[in-house]
């Protein structure tokens, strides 16, 4: 008999809490507890309730809901950004985080810098960078600009660079939270084919998005989450016209 595989992302039932500090008139007792550190804790926040899933190699799987359903909480558990309250989040093999593209940048170094300083913060060592370099600023298509500061980049050159960077990685699973809503059509379409051969490579992919098309064009799978739970989780094609339906009936009882 052949052994189950094992899932490469694992959430048994996993929450996350927060607690929501707001803002209030200063008072002699708020000074007394400033001065002795007794903080109010504040409101209890549940970003994320309960959630139990696998996601296997291979699967392409969007993560949708509207805004604070728990998204972007649920990548960031699963790049180990976040650790969960309660329940588990298990990891098999190599992520890359196309979350905040750019974010690891230094502003003052160049982008031939940082590209050595991202890439190494993303686990490769000197001699793999090296390999990748050309085919990295290739990709960017920024060589007039690979030698000037970070800081003189548009914020779409950000994007070009860092999603050059980290789809370099050669990563098991591929964590990505709205990446194609910035940058010019034609990068966005020359990003959307390295995706797909991503997952015809057999990589795993975690998809946030609003986009439905996108969400259609590039995931098998989709998980809805409301509210921080799991509302539904199956085929993009139906949990994304459920969704759809599920938007235009809170809409209308709004209304």
């Amino acid at each position: 008999m052949h052994a189950s595989p094992q899932p490469l992302i694992q959430f048994r039932n996993a929450s996350k809490r927060y607690f929501l500090q707001k803002q209030r008139p200063f008072l002699v007792h708020e000074a007394f507890r400033r001065i002795f550190n007794r903080r109010p804790r504040g409101e209890e926040f549940w970003a994320l309730k309960d959630v139990t899933a696998d996601i296997f190699q291979g699967e392409s799987v969007a993560v949708g809901g509207g805004n604070g359903a728990g998204k972007s909480t649920m990548l960031s558990l699963t790049a180990g950004t976040l650790a969960p309250t309660v329940g588990q989040v298990a990891i098999r093999g190599r992520i890359s985080g196309l979350l905040e593209l750019g974010a690891g940048f230094h502003s003052d170094l160049s982008g031939r810098e940082n590209i050595y300083l991202n890439a190494s913060l993303l686990g490769l060592r000197k001699e793999q960078i090296e390999e990748q370099f050309q085919s990295i600023v290739d990709f960017s298509e920024l060589h007039k600009f690979i030698d000037v500061p970070i800081r003189n980049y548009s914020s779409g050159m950000h994007v070009r660079l860092g999603f050059a960077v980290a789809t370099h990685m050669n990563p098991d699973i591929m964590l990505m939270d709205e990446v194609l809503a910035v940058g010019d059509y034609n990068f966005q379409q020359k990003c959307i084919k390295r995706i797909l051969k991503f997952r015809d490579d057999g990589k795993t992919i975690l998809f946030v998005s609003h986009s439905a098309e996108a969400v259609k064009k590039l995931c098998k799978r989709a998980i809805w989450l409301e509210h921080g739970s799991v509302k539904m989780d199956g085929p993009a094609e139906e949990v994304v016209e459920a969704y759809g339906g599920g938007a235009k009936t809170d809409t209308a009882q709004s209304s």
